[in-house]
């Protein structure tokens, strides 16, 4: 069983940044790859970043060259720095880490408003 714990969201104001944090913890062997999704209100969770356990990443097109994902494979951490937020970016973001399963986080609140 792993465990994912997220941090970092907040308020912040059109054009700010935020970096999310998630920490995974229990049964780990390894981990593969750990990413982020997001879900805004009234819409469907939608993928955001994916990065491998080599390091190689992905991003969604919404958000490629805004934000950037990273790993500390030694703290079994990803990581998400947001920058040039827009209100559209509103919604609470799931991180989640794959072993044979894909475990997820509990969800943190980002709200991008002025």
């Amino acid at each position: 069983q792993v465990q994912l714990v997220e941090s970092g969201g907040g308020l912040v104001q059109p054009g700010g940044s935020l970096r999310l944090s998630c920490a995974a913890s229990g049964s780990i062997f390894r981990l593969n790859a750990m990413g982020w999704y997001r879900q805004a209100p009234g819409k469907q969770r939608e993928w955001v970043a994916t990065i491998s356990s080599g390091g190689s990443t992905n991003y969604a097109r919404s958000v490629k060259g805004r934000f950037t994902i990273s790993r500390d494979n030694a703290k079994n951490t990803v990581y998400l720095q947001m920058t040039s937020l827009t209100p559209e970016d509103t919604a609470v973001y799931y991180c989640h880490a794959d072993t044979n399963l894909r475990y997820w986080g509990q969800g943190t609140q980002v709200t991008v408003s002025s």
